[in-house]
C-alpha cells in the first residue's frame, strides 16, 4: 500500500474514533453494538398496600312505582307458643251505681206436729197408717189427720220424728215413704207397772208429691198409748229447700 493510501486509512480511523467518542460521552451507544441475550425473569414483586377508600357514588334517581303483585298463598299455621306468664291484677274499677230494690224473698216453709188424742182407737191391721188426730202445728196444711200422711209441696230435705208412749203391749212401727220402709222401731213391753217410751227419727229427701207416714208393722205389737199425762207424737219439718227456680233457695 502507498503512503497516500495509509494516510487516507488513518484519517478515516480518526474520524471514526471521534464519532464514537462523542457517542460514548453522550451515553448514546448504538443498538447494533449493545444487542445481548434476554435476561432471566425476575421474581414476583411484593403485594402493594390497600388503596384508600373510594368516594361514595351519587344517589340514584327514584324509580317509578311498580305494579302491585298478586296476593300470595296463605302460609301454614305456626306452632302454638308457650303459655305466657299471668299478668298483674288490674286496678279496681269504679263502684257502680246502686241497683233498684228487688222483691223481698220469702223462705219456703213446711212443718207440722200432731199427737194421738186420748182414747183414740188404734188400727190393728198391718199396713194401716196411724192417724195422729190432734194437730199441734200444721200452718201449711201439709199433714192430713184423715189419712195420717204428710204430702210434700216444697222439694228439699226433711226431718221426721216419732215419739211413742208404750203401755199394755209391745210396739213396733215403721216410718214409710211412698210405700217403702225407711226406718223401723221396736219396744218390748214386759208387764211393767208404768208406761215406757220409744222414739226415732230420720232425714229424708223429698220432691213434691212424696208422702211420709207412720205404719203399724205387726198387729199384735200396737202398744201406742196416750193419756192426760203422756203423749205419742208425729213431727216433721223442712231442713232446707231445693227449689231450683228460686235465686235465694236454689
Amino acid at each position: 500500500m502507498t503512503s497516500l493510501g495509509w494516510l487516507s486509512l488513518l484519517h478515516s480511523l480518526l474520524v471514526l474514533q471521534v464519532h464514537w467518542s462523542n457517542q460514548l460521552e453522550d451515553n448514546k451507544i448504538p443498538p447494533s453494538l449493545c444487542t445481548g441475550h434476554p435476561g432471566i425473569p425476575g421474581s414476583p414483586g411484593v403485594h402493594g398496600s390497600a388503596g384508600q377508600p373510594g368516594r361514595d357514588g351519587r344517589d340514584g334517581r327514584d324509580a317509578a312505582p311498580a305494579e302491585r303483585g298478586e296476593k300470595g298463598d296463605r302460609g301454614d299455621s305456626g306452632e302454638t307458643g308457650a303459655r305466657g306468664l299471668t299478668g298483674d291484677n288490674g286496678d279496681l274499677g269504679q263502684k257502680g251505681e246502686r241497683g233498684q230494690q228487688g222483691e223481698c224473698a220469702v223462705a219456703p216453709k213446711s212443718a207440722f206436729s200432731a199427737k194421738l188424742s186420748e182414747g183414740h182407737t188404734l188400727p190393728l191391721t198391718v199396713g194401716d197408717a196411724l192417724c195422729f188426730d190432734k194437730i199441734l202445728l200444721n200452718e201449711q196444711g201439709d199433714y192430713s189427720t184423715e189419712t195420717g200422711r204428710f204430702t210434700c209441696k216444697v222439694p228439699g230435705v226433711y226431718y221426721f220424728s216419732v215419739h211413742a208412749t208404750v203401755y199394755r203391749a209391745s210396739l213396733q212401727f215403721d216410718l214409710m215413704k211412698n210405700g217403702h220402709t225407711v226406718a223401723s222401731y221396736f219396744q218390748y213391753y214386759g208387764n211393767w207397772p208404768k208406761p215406757g217410751s220409744l222414739s226415732g227419727g230420720s232425714l229424708l229427701h223429698l220432691v213434691p208429691g212424696d208422702q211420709v207416714w207412720v205404719q203399724m208393722a205387726l198387729s199384735e205389737y200396737n202398744g201406742f198409748y196416750s193419756s192426760t199425762k203422756t203423749d205419742s207424737t208425729f213431727t216433721g219439718f223442712l231442713v232446707y229447700s231445693e227449689w231450683k227456680n228460686s235465686a235465694v233457695f236454689a
